[in-house]
């Protein structure tokens, strides 16, 4: 039966939410409805009731919720008006951070959210090579909202078949599949798009998956891996590289996870992390790409790249600065990382003496882990991952994903730890009893799905 808060918001907007990853049926019937707030590492519902968080904003905050300094630099640029007729110099100011900071750029354009700026990338590509297949990889789960992707997806309804086609995919590691793409269309191809990591690592040789460490020790920078592969396969089959750093990005590295896998891509988009949960995204990248979208070369064909009133809006422009700068000062990236891996290791720990090793299991990055769940069959089971959350809830950590936070803690990593024992003994309990007696919600479902 549905609640109070979730009939309101199923009739006032589609889908629920704003985002299909908020939406209801991406969570057990014991979760919060709707929320009021979130300070430091903590959501409260609207009672007040008070959750440890793992989503931290769709994986947009990496510090912190409501951060002191972050949100002072946003309310500054708030009272400076937030939204000027010229550009204003927290936009300047902006624009000369980033390109400071991530080695292969050399200009930027700011949006509002990551699909913009993903669509934008590929409009530059096109408008660069003036070629319409684009090859995407099909592992990553999102890249925008607009047709080129989500007709590509099983929710076609709305997109034009022929638009359709003109997006293909490849699999992350599997650089034959990639070659195989390259042949079938030939010189056809615009682009590739994909991000650098997201479940595992890019493999050297035979190396699959995460080395496992709290500080990835591949060495990517002399040997041939991957994304390398990629990068030269572009380079030599004039494929236009772009390289999707909404999740890795201020994550992985500073410098974004092209740095930590030695790359060099022609167009690079971010977003999430970059300001704390504050709008901003951004596509940019090498100047020969990114100049199409200029209007001072006289008597050149103009690409109407991105034109919007609030892409340089000055309050999230300035929080991503003022971000930026705490991330350096506070070791952020590197603290986040050796929190992950200690939670990797508990929860694994954890598993093994419960005897469940195969059912459930955390794995990937260290600084942005990823948990499976599987049924007796040993398949991927909705409704375990369902019951999962739903037992975390019961102890106050709300838990969709696992994306770590600044302000996560040793008093946190404990409370997770003892959750993390009770959910997981219930969890075995499930396998042998049947997950009917211990689950008391419909299965969550996936986003991509062709029927609700």
């Amino acid at each position: 039966m549905k609640k109070k808060f979730t009939k309101k918001l199923l009739k006032l907007i589609p889908g629920g939410a704003h985002t299909y990853s908020r939406g209801a049926d991406q969570f057990p019937s014991n979760a919060p409805e709707i929320l009021s707030k979130g300070k430091g590492v903590y959501i409260f519902d609207n009672k007040g009731k008070k959750y440890l968080d793992y989503g931290m904003g769709l994986r947009s905050v990496n510090i912190g919720y409501a951060e002191k300094k972050i949100n002072d630099a946003a309310i500054n640029q708030i009272n400076n008006g937030n939204n000027l007729t010229r550009p204003s110099l927290i936009e300047l100011k902006a624009a000369e951070t980033l390109v400071k900071t991530i080695d292969s750029v050399d200009m930027v354009k700011f949006t509002k959210n990551g699909s913009t700026a993903v669509t934008a990338a590929v409009k530059l590509a096109r408008a660069y090579n003036d070629k319409k297949i684009i090859l995407r990889c099909v592992d990553h789960p999102f890249f925008s909202y607009d047709d080129w992707f989500i007709g590509s997806t099983v929710i076609k309804k709305g997109i034009p078949n022929e638009i359709s086609k003109l997006t293909d995919v490849f699999f992350y590691n599997d650089i034959d599949s990639l070659k195989r793409k390259i042949k079938q269309y030939k010189n056809k191809i615009s682009c590739v798009v994909l991000e650098p990591a997201a479940t595992e690592c890019p493999k050297i040789g035979d190396q699959n998956g995460c080395c496992g460490k709290s500080k990835c020790n591949r060495n990517y920078l002399r040997n041939k891996h991957f994304l390398k592969e990629v990068q030269n396969l572009c380079n030599e089959n004039k494929i236009v590289f772009i390289l999707d750093e909404m999740i890795t990005g201020f994550r992985w590295h500073l410098k974004g996870a092209q740095y930590l896998y030695n790359l060099s891509p022609d167009i690079s988009t971010f977003g999430k992390a970059m300001a704390n949960g504050f709008s901003v995204a951004a596509v940019c990248g090498k100047k020969k790409y990114m100049e199409l979208g200029s209007i001072e070369k006289k008597n050149k064909e103009r690409v109407f790249l991105l034109s919007t009133t609030h892409g340089a809006e000055m309050s999230s422009l300035g929080a991503f600065v003022e971000t930026i700068s705490f991330l350096r000062k506070n070791n952020v990236i590197n603290k986040n990382w050796n929190y992950g891996y200690r939670l990797i290791q508990s929860v694994n720990e954890i598993t093994k003496e419960l005897n469940i090793c195969e059912y459930f299991k955390f794995f990937g990055p260290a600084c942005s882990p990823y948990y499976i769940c599987r049924g007796v069959d040993y398949k991927i089971s909705f409704e375990f991952r369902t019951l999962f959350i739903q037992e975390m809830l019961k102890n106050n950590i709300l838990m969709p994903w696992v994306s770590i936070a600044y302000r996560h803690n040793d008093k946190t990593f404990e409370q997770t730890r003892i959750a993390l024992e009770k959910s997981l003994t219930t969890y075995k309990k499930a396998l042998v009893h049947g997950i009917k007696k211990y689950l008391k919600s419909d299965a969550i479902k996936p986003v991509f799905r062709r029927f609700n």
